[in-house]
């Protein structure tokens, strides 16, 4: 066995008990901590540097606290998704799979927007869901319309980089 994989394959064994049950208290769900601590050693797989690492418990922590995070915001912005739909007529519901499909954008869009500020964040939804004028969200969220020109720039630089392939 290569060193690496019997570096990680140690770290496995040692630390996947800890790591899930960390999760599980945090979440309170097995399932959901189970898949998170595959996911943890995948990542750590993945960035080959399991050899380097020196405080492995607060490494893992580190790296499945990011990936709760994401996982919880997916959830809420599911719900949300759901919601929004049962508060529509069943005869306007969208098919199955356009649904996964709607589901599925929406995610990206939040990806996209999870590593902006909350005004810059603001400010692009109001421009381009609510499809207000940058005078109108100068006026609504009382700032600048310079402002408003300087975080669009932002959001709309921000996202174009992460869609080639950019990592924050």
């Amino acid at each position: 066995m290569p060193a690496d994989a019997q570096v990680l394959h140690t770290l496995y064994r040692d630390h996947h008990n800890w790591l899930q049950g960390w999760l599980r208290r945090r979440l309170g769900n097995g399932c959901d901590a189970a898949d998170l601590a595959q996911d943890t050693f995948v990542r750590l797989l993945r960035a080959g540097n399991a050899a380097s690492i020196r405080e492995p418990r607060d490494y893992l922590a580190t790296v499945a606290r990011g990936l709760m995070v994401d996982f919880l915001r997916r959830r809420s912005l599911e719900q949300a998704y759901l919601e929004a739909l049962a508060n529509q007529p069943q005869a306007e519901h969208p098919s199955a799979e356009h649904q996964a499909l709607l589901l599925e954008a929406l995610m990206e869009v939040d990806r996209l927007l999870a590593g902006l500020g909350r005004t810059v964040r603001e400010v692009f939804i109001l421009s381009q869901l609510d499809g207000l004028t940058y005078a109108q969200i100068a006026a609504r969220l009382r700032i600048s319309l310079r402002s408003v020109n300087t975080y669009m720039a932002r959001a709309v630089e921000h996202c174009c980089l992460l869609q080639a392939g950019w990592q924050p």
